[in-house]
């Protein structure tokens, strides 16, 4: 699928008239216009910012199976956005586009192999777009552009990851996006296609929750949503524990929040956590500590 030709020097020519909408420390940006698709984000900045901040962002993708979801959800990813804001980062949410939105074959079994890595290509090419507008204005967004978290859930997950750590093999013009980096990664319920991508030289402090028996989402290696091999949606994908294995190996700080027995629930952000995994960032990322973590709790038999 060929791309639309981004033209961000525009975008930044009319933020002040049409592409921005201020409510209290929240600004709406259009970061991409691909065919009907109007993709924009939302900026959530602390609201005592001084002018000469820089500060770190979580930049955070949401989930709906490639079909739902929306980046201002007012109980989640908005939640999200404005609990950042209070640990001294900003918070950015992204649209993106939803190409499973209305399939005949939607997005489980009967949803072809390539139409399932096409769909993750072009998730991690609209997230690394929505990074590339972000950097490209780190000045007027006061943002650290060597302090991005990359973040999502579920689908969002499995789009960030894959932009992450499979850049080499979903994007072909790599030269685009050269200027483009992170420093984390925290991920609800993600996978990527081959956790052998990642390497000593692109490993990053990753917060990683899972369930171990999430029936969509690998939790280890497996097939996507447990299709068996006869099935078109056959893909086979590496879960959490799979990602943690690899950054162990590579003495890579991480932090696993395992649930046996827990389900594809554990994509839902986790407010009762987010204190410790802001610690987590913040002694690794922002203080180059080297952390690995692993907390594994039982999921209770009355939980859904």
């Amino acid at each position: 699928m060929r791309q639309p030709n981004i033209k961000y020097k525009l975008f930044i020519l009319i933020f002040g008239i049409t592409s921005f909408v201020w409510s209290q420390n929240k600004a709406t940006y259009t970061y991409a216009i691909k065919g009907s698709d109007t993709l924009k984000l939302d900026v959530h900045s602390p609201e005592n910012m001084k002018p000469n901040d820089s500060l770190p962002v979580l930049l955070w993708m949401h989930g709906g199976g490639f079909s739902g979801g929306t980046r201002d959800n007012a109980h989640h990813e908005q939640k999200l956005a404005e609990y950042v804001t209070t640990k001294g980062y900003i918070g950015i949410s992204i649209s993106y586009r939803l190409l499973r939105k209305g399939t005949e074959t939607g997005f489980g079994c009967d949803c072809p192999k390539a139409d399932k890595l096409e769909t993750f290509k072009q998730a991690a090419i609209d997230y690394l777009d929505a990074t590339k507008f972000v950097f490209d204005n780190k000045t007027e967004l006061q943002i650290d552009p060597t302090k991005i978290i990359a973040g999502g859930s579920s689908a969002g997950a499995e789009g960030v990851l894959n932009a992450v750590y499979m850049k080499s093999f979903f994007i072909d013009d790599l030269e685009h996006y050269k200027d483009v980096s992170f420093a984390g990664v925290f991920s609800l319920a993600g996978a990527l296609v081959n956790a052998e991508y990642i390497t000593k030289h692109n490993a990053l402090p990753t917060v990683l929750f899972h369930g171990t028996d999430d029936n969509l989402v690998p939790f280890a290696s497996a097939p996507h949503h447990y299709c068996s091999p006869e099935k078109p949606g056959y893909l086979l994908l590496d879960g959490s524990e799979t990602i943690a294995v690899k950054l162990d190996e590579l003495e890579t700080s991480y932090y696993l929040h395992k649930v046996i027995g827990g389900r594809h629930e554990l994509s839902s952000i986790p407010f009762d956590e987010l204190d410790a995994v802001f610690e987590f960032f913040n002694k690794t990322v922002l203080h180059d500590e080297v952390i690995q973590t692993k907390k594994i709790i039982t999921k209770k038999s009355n939980q859904n």
